[in-house]
């Protein structure tokens, strides 16, 4: 033991709560008999050792994507619409199911980790890489025919045909993401959050340098947008890739294994609920544009949305980060047999998201005229915009809540039941309750979007809440215990 009270093992992949406890000279056991001040403080530096990062590498690479946004939507209005919907829609759906899926690492290789079962958490990618690398290749088709089956869904025909040429463009990014994902959640899941911040600057870095050289220099318009984002995609997958395999990640990564394709359909169940839980989320949003398609002046009605849901996303970056964190805490701690620490750790990440939502809740209040002018100089885009700036306002504020309640059930393992409340509340609640504000009472896109998010999101994040607060956690640990302890036992009779 060393004079600062910090034991060479707490210098490995140890659970990071017992690294600050040490650094502060407290027995683990101890915990809850200290100060509720200070226990905040310990868990909040335990928390934003993950959420700092993740903050940082999801906004560089989102803003990738608003990069690209941005100089479609000065070349014109159709560029605009057109880039929003092959975003916003094809690479959005893609986005959620595969991104939804690769978050089946963070209940599993987060548990292992809590576990100190570290040999799994490589095995675990592997398997991730596998399902996903297969799912890109069944989802390909809505690249390839994504002009027919946006025209088929009622978008306007000049919209449509440049979104199916954008969306081909695309391609090498939708496989991208099967590989990077699973990557990051590896990476998060055992706390090496610094090396995903400092290539996701790296790509965005990359990104707006061929942006310029594709846009300004060589001419290619809305296509040439498109193909930066394959660039920048595949340097957050050759940076991640590189670390782990040379080096960076000696206790949980020791080569490619045969083991992968071992318990490839329990994986996959996993994976498939984990999938299902996000991405009924993601495209509750991505209905949300396509039903604003079909309103008179769809066009304008769609830049201006875009407009604000690229704003959400933006901001969005921040929960989806404390999801990442939240999920990452709650599985480690259940994976130690600390349920306590777990239902600490949920309620210090929904606090203090919930106080960052209302900052940006004030901000968007307070330059709701000025927000879309990174997008659009069109007077009547930045019209709408300001109309519906009190609407986006409200959902950010809202958005703070409900993705650290989805991180809590990832690092849970809840999927399953969480996919079945995404299905009713949004699904059968909030896009009826849309139609309904949007066409039957002829509110436009201003209710369609109300009645979405204060009949769907609302009443999912009250559902989740009450399932969070009424949760036995001990059980929740002894649980995670008993699946770690199976996972092991199975990996070596194989």
């Amino acid at each position: 033991m060393s004079s600062n009270g910090v034991t060479d093992e707490a210098k490995t992949p140890l659970l990071e709560d017992q690294y600050y406890l040490a650094k502060e000279g407290i027995q683990q056991d101890d915990e809850e008999r200290l100060p509720l001040g200070r226990r905040v403080w310990i868990e909040s530096k335990q928390l934003w050792h993950i959420v700092g990062p993740a903050i940082f590498s999801r906004v560089a690479s989102y803003s990738m994507l608003v990069i690209t946004q941005a100089f479609a939507g000065h070349l014109g209005d159709l560029e605009l619409a057109a880039i929003s919907i092959a975003n916003n829609v094809i690479v959005g759906f893609d986005f959620g199911l595969l991104l939804g899926m690769a978050s089946a690492l963070e209940t599993l290789c987060g548990q292992a980790f809590g576990a100190k079962k570290y040999y799994m958490l490589g095995v675990y990618m592997q398997r991730s890489w596998i399902v996903l690398s297969v799912c890109c290749v069944f989802l390909l088709p809505i690249y390839l025919f994504a002009s027919p089956v946006l025209k088929f869904l009622g978008q306007p025909t000049d919209v449509a045909e440049l979104s199916g040429i954008v969306s081909v463009c695309m391609i090498p990014l939708h496989f991208s993401f099967a590989i990077q994902f699973p990557l990051q959640r590896f990476l998060q899941s055992q706390l090496k959050t610094g090396v995903i911040a400092w290539v996701s600057l790296a790509a965005l870095v990359v990104h707006v340098i061929v942006s310029w050289l594709f846009v300004y220099q060589l001419k290619l318009g809305v296509i040439g947008t498109a193909i930066t984002l394959n660039f920048s995609w595949w340097v957050l997958v050759f940076g991640l890739f590189g670390y782990t395999v040379c080096g960076g990640c000696r206790l949980t990564w020791a080569g490619f294994s045969t083991e992968a394709f071992s318990g490839l359909w329990e994986f996959t169940k996993l994976s498939a609920s984990s999938g299902v839980m996000l991405c009924l989320e993601n495209w509750y949003y991505r209905i949300l544009i396509l039903m604003t398609g079909n309103l008179k002046n769809a066009e304008i009605a769609l830049d201006a949305l875009s407009i604000c849901m690229t704003i959400n996303g933006w901001e969005m970056m921040i929960p989806l980060a404390f999801f990442a964190g939240t999920g990452v805490r709650v599985a480690n701690e259940l994976g130690a047999g600390n349920g306590k620490g777990a239902k600490f750790a949920t309620v210090v990440s929904v606090i203090t998201s919930i106080i960052i939502g209302l900052f940006f809740w004030c901000l968007i209040m307070i330059f709701q005229n000025e927000i879309a002018l990174i997008f659009s100089s069109s007077k009547p885009v930045l019209e709408a915009v300001n109309e519906l700036s009190l609407l986006l306002a409200f959902t950010i504020l809202l958005n703070s809540v409900q993705p650290v309640l989805s991180g809590v059930a990832v690092g849970s393992g809840w999927q399953s039941y969480v996919a079945y409340i995404n299905l009713g509340c949004y699904y059968l609640i909030g896009v009826p309750l849309g139609f309904l504000m949007g066409w039957g009472f002829n509110k436009g896109v201003m209710g369609i979007w109300a009645g979405m998010i204060f009949g769907g999101t609302a009443i999912q994040t009250l559902i989740l809440a009450i399932i969070t607060i009424r949760c036995d956690w001990d059980k929740e640990a002894e649980k995670a215990s008993r699946h770690v302890t199976k996972w092991a036992e199975a990996r070596q009779e194989e």
